[in-house]
């Protein structure tokens, strides 16, 4: 098994950390265009194995994508990150130049990947790839909701005050702070909805901290947050690596799925050894299709920006 990391910031080296952490890939490779950075990242995790316990081959190279071939994954977190006070829309005349220049190098030296794309705007970026590629839309997955989902859950575990482990719950919808789509209201404890225990405000509260959470780091650390998006990246990589059909929220070109058509969004979804087996339909109240539907309006207004 071997996965490709295009972009070896912070948000990079975090994703090839935790997949080389949890041990499944043969292979990570780590490729920047900034000379040794890459290589410096690698070598640095690689110095990390006998302490972390992992046999996974960390190697980083500087833009040479033949070093990428025979790749099953590839991750494209390229990309300049968010400023505090920046929206992810205002990063996509840099970005999707960029995005476009990475997934075709990719594809000519692995034309059988499967593409997980974090870079901002992430649903207009993964839509992006769908048009200039002509991979299987299967094979093209947008990383968003695994992290707002993770957010939600870490939001209500604080306002039950219990252990994290207890709490599920999903966010779907754009992957920005107005888009995303927190379903408070099918959230559990341990199969209990979250709303025997929370009152409608602190529920609503919940939500609105989910929505702002990466708004939140941003002005906090003065730049995109890392591990979460690290984390979460390294989930679906396994999911599809060891097949195991797991259900996350990813963005997914939809073509009729939840009444939307030539659209990339968050939904859920099984991922497994094909990428995108299955769409999961999710029996929505009339006031959260609405919020879809105006997620998804916006979503199609910033692809509108692209240059296709």
């Amino acid at each position: 098994m071997k996965v490709t990391v295009v972009g070896a910031g912070a948000v990079g080296a975090s994703c090839a950390e935790y997949i080389a952490m949890k041990n499944f890939a043969s292979d990570v490779i780590l490729l920047d265009i900034k000379e040794g950075y890459a290589e410096g990242k690698a070598m640095d995790l690689m110095q990390t194995a006998s302490l972390n316990a992992f046999d996974t081959r960390i190697t980083g190279t500087t833009g040479d994508y033949s070093k990428t071939a025979g790749s099953d994954i590839a991750v494209i977190t390229s990309g300049i990150p968010r400023k505090p006070g920046m929206t992810r829309e205002e990063l996509i005349g840099i970005n999707a130049g960029i995005v476009k220049d990475v997934s075709s190098n990719l594809i000519k030296h692995s034309p059988d990947v499967t593409i997980i794309v974090v870079s901002n705007p992430m649903d207009t970026m993964t839509y992006l790839v769908h048009k200039t590629t002509g991979l299987p839309k299967n094979r093209i997955i947008g990383m968003g909701g695994a992290l707002d989902s993770a957010r939600f859950k870490y939001r209500l575990a604080e306002a039950l005050e219990c252990p994290i482990s207890d709490v599920d719950g999903m966010v779907i919808g754009g992957h920005s702070d107005t888009g995303m789509i927190p379903l408070t209201r099918l959230a559990t404890r341990n199969s209990v909805l979250a709303s025997d225990f929370l009152a409608e405000d602190r529920l609503e509260q919940v939500k609105e901290d989910t929505k702002v959470g990466g708004a939140t780091l941003t002005k906090l650390l003065g730049t995109s947050a890392w591990y979460a998006p690290g984390a979460a990246v390294s989930g679906l990589v396994q999911a599809i690596a060891c097949d195991q059909k797991k259900m996350f929220p990813c963005s997914a070109l939809l073509e009729g799925e939840y009444d939307l058509d030539d659209i990339c969004i968050g939904v859920p979804v099984i991922l497994g050894k094909g990428g995108i087996e299955k769409i999961v339909p999710v029996d929505l109240t009339d006031a959260e299709k609405a919020k879809l539907q105006e997620s998804a309006a916006a979503v199609k207004k910033t692809n509108g920006l692209l240059e296709l």
